[in-house]
């Protein structure tokens, strides 16, 4: 039976993209506190949560932001492979090396280990197995951050995530996602498409439905800096397009696939030509997404070259803006 939603429900919203202007606009415009904490003043409003009808719809279109949506297929294919070295997520974003206390791997930051690994053995695997024969239960539930985080203060890597939660109803994979802290901005973007990405594979190994994502932060907050990309993100108002469908015959082993073209193409020891992309061997959404990984092997290894127009042809068109945005200076003139 289908009940109304409770009145106390967070917001729910078509788009992370609607969702994403209205966190900006509540925290720029109805901040709680300021605060200081690690050298950053910020504002912040607390317990701030809502909820996604699509969580396909995964990234806004938002010149201002510069989405980096390569960097966001690479660090949930990171969470995927249970990988928590600087190494691969590094390359996407070597702001995250400064992260690692030992220079080689991350503590905090590293969800991967805490949800997929031991592969067989992992929080993710036995949630999937207790719904699979308790489609009602409540307690499939993967806890990310640890206890002794935070007990050194000079720790640089502390989860910003405390859990996510998978629950099956009237068919349809719900997710929730429990954090501790959030960078509107930054941070916010990048865990939400993450976290959306898995709550659909996960669907797709269960054989049901995708349902909802609700995301609920203890404390969201913006840094100063950031508050003039913040003013110039809302004055924007293209529209959100439509988002591509994780085919129905993704498995491990597709993503295993996928993990072989990023490192080998991360190390430079692999190129993409346009000519192989339809023999790859899966679904061509996720021939798009190592088109995607190749688009930045360019960037990263022939800098002075723009990204071939024949690669940029295969993209998601969405992707092929958020990545005009991004880099312009790599983009071919007859693309700008």
């Amino acid at each position: 039976m289908n009940f109304p939603p409770p009145s106390m429900s967070p917001p729910m919203f078509p788009t992370f993209h609607d969702a994403y202007l209205a966190v900006l606009q509540q925290v720029l415009t109805r901040p709680q506190y300021q605060t200081s904490s690690r050298g950053n003043q910020s504002l912040e409003c607390l317990n701030v949560s809502f909820a996604l009808a699509d969580p396909r719809q995964r990234t806004p279109n938002l010149a201002a932001r510069r989405t980096n949506i390569i960097f966001n297929h690479a660090e949930a294919l990171w969470y995927l492979a249970g990988r928590d070295d600087a190494a691969m997520i590094g390359y996407y974003a070597p702001r995250l090396h400064a992260l690692a206390a030992d220079g080689h791997r991350l503590t905090g930051t590293a969800y991967g280990p805490r949800l997929f690994g031991p592969q067989g053995n992992s929080q993710w695997d036995h949630a999937v197995e207790l719904l699979t024969k308790e489609p009602d239960s409540k307690r499939a539930t993967m806890m990310i951050m640890r206890a002794d985080e935070f007990a050194n203060p000079a720790n640089p890597d502390v989860a910003c995530t405390l859990a996510l939660q998978f629950l099956i109803r009237d068919g349809c994979l719900h997710t929730v996602c429990f954090m501790r802290g959030n960078d509107a901005v930054l941070g916010l973007l990048c865990d939400v498409f993450s976290f959306t990405f898995l709550a659909e594979f996960t669907a797709l190994q269960l054989g049901i439905q995708l349902g909802t994502y609700t995301h609920h932060v203890a404390s969201m907050h913006a840094n100063e800096p950031d508050l003039p990309r913040v003013r110039a993100i809302l004055a924007e108002t293209s529209p959100s397009p439509p988002a591509a469908v994780m085919p129905a015959d993704t498995t491990w082993h597709t993503v295993r696939q996928v993990l072989d073209w990023e490192e080998g193409l991360r190390i430079n020891q692999r190129r993409l030509y346009p000519n192989q992309i339809p023999l790859l061997p899966f679904d061509p959404y996720w021939r798009r997404v190592v088109a995607l990984l190749e688009t930045y092997r360019q960037i990263i290894h022939q800098p002075q070259q723009p990204i071939e127009a024949d690669i940029l042809a295969v993209l998601d068109p969405h992707h092929r803006q958020l990545i005009a945005h991004r880099w312009p200076e790599h983009i071919p003139l007859e693309e700008r």
